[in-house]
């Protein structure tokens, strides 16, 4: 046994729709508080993903996430607050640019990385540096969570290191059942992909993750938004590279998000799916000549052109909602697994508005492999 996992089975507290009055639902996440008050590890849901958590005050505590997730110690981690009073325990948020930022997006899926407060958490939660990232989530059962504890909340998402991000309770229990004390099942999460990552910069803020809130919606409020360098990078070399790189931010180490087979992304020079869909189904025949179990990773309106050349097709969502496709990216991802594919083909997204997150979580999962054809 691990230092510091679990000796118990781990506790599942169904939530469901949350009822503040409802006393099985106070009960339950009073329980849940205890535990993180007292040291341990309790998954959670927000309205991203869902996050595994321990008192940010508490090293020991903190350890113990690193060694759950078996997650590199040198990937600093979010603290979770309920409110902006909350954050400025943590940081500094007296900047005016930090204030209009938090007002136009908390609670919500935005991360501000801010000077940390000497001694406001535990120095594993920031891997060193004089930073700390901080939000508040816009869901009920983490906010009545953080209350109920009485303290900040590390919580990176509640997955092995590596893995697709959990969407739902089912995904957390298939990787840390028995290594975390609890579960908080509050039911599927929303946004389906992390948080937006950003630190300010004169004039503006720059992004370091790409997430639930986009580029677009930041640019109304901060004025200037520029995309930090590592976002840039995406072929295998560059894969490679940013695996030696300290994070600034969770999420920028680029294998992540990862199914146990080969994945690599199809995009269609001239932009025209069909183009790459006819790639792709030769490339799946040729791979299940060879004795693979071939997947592809696309949306509905495509999914009748692999039913054929695909053992597993994984639809993500829908053209017409981008959002549906955050909402079932890693749902999709992890499919493959449940499947058991070795070979898999996915297709590419327009970068822009919530495609940005889905496509730099699709290019870690593929290890930065894009094939455009």
């Amino acid at each position: 046994m691990m230092e510091g996992s679990s000796t118990k089975p781990t506790i599942c507290w169904q939530i469901g729709d949350y009822d503040p009055r409802d006393p099985l639902t106070q009960e339950a996440l009073a329980e849940a508080g205890r535990l993180v008050r007292g040291g341990g590890l309790v998954a959670f849901p927000t309205e991203t993903v869902y996050g595994l958590g321990a008192d940010a005050r508490n090293s020991a505590a903190v350890r113990r996430i690193f060694e759950a997730k078996g997650r590199p110690s040198d990937n600093p981690l979010i603290v979770h607050v309920a409110n902006r009073e909350g954050a400025a325990a943590v940081a500094r948020t007296d900047d005016p640019a930090v204030s209009a930022l938090m007002e136009a997006f908390w609670p919500g899926p935005l991360t501000l990385v801010l000077p940390a407060r000497e001694g406001a958490v535990a120095p594993e939660v920031t891997a060193g540096l004089p930073t700390v990232a901080v939000r508040v989530p816009d869901h009920p059962v983490a906010l009545a969570l953080i209350r109920s504890a009485g303290c900040p909340i590390a919580a990176p998402s509640a997955n092995r290191s590596g893995r697709p991000s959990p969407t739902n309770a089912a995904h957390v229990r298939e990787d840390l059942d028995g290594r975390i004390g609890g579960i908080v099942d509050g039911g599927p999460t929303g946004v389906g992909v992390e948080s937006t990552v950003v630190e300010p910069i004169p004039g503006g803020v720059r992004i370091l993750r790409p997430g639930g809130v986009t580029a677009e919606q930041l640019a109304a409020v901060a004025g200037r938004v520029e995309l930090d360098p590592a976002l840039q990078k995406e072929g295998p070399e560059d894969a490679a590279a940013a695996e030696r790189f300290a994070p600034r931010s969770p999420g920028m180490k680029y294998t992540h998000y990862a199914p146990q087979g080969r994945l690599a992304i199809v995009e269609a020079k001239d932009g025209d799916p069909r183009q790459a869909a006819e790639y792709i189904r030769r490339e799946l025949e040729a791979a299940r000549a060879r004795g693979e179990k071939t997947g592809i990773l696309t949306v509905a309106e495509h999914a009748p052109w692999y039913e054929a050349s695909a053992d597993v097709v994984s639809v993500a969502g829908t053209l017409a909602d981008p959002s549906s496709v955050a909402r079932g990216l890693f749902a999709a991802l992890r499919r493959f697994d449940e499947e058991g594919a070795t070979f898999m083909l996915a297709e590419s997204f327009p970068e822009h508005g919530i495609g940005q997150a889905v496509m730099n979580r699709l290019t870690k999962a593929a290890g930065g492999t894009r094939l455009r054809v």
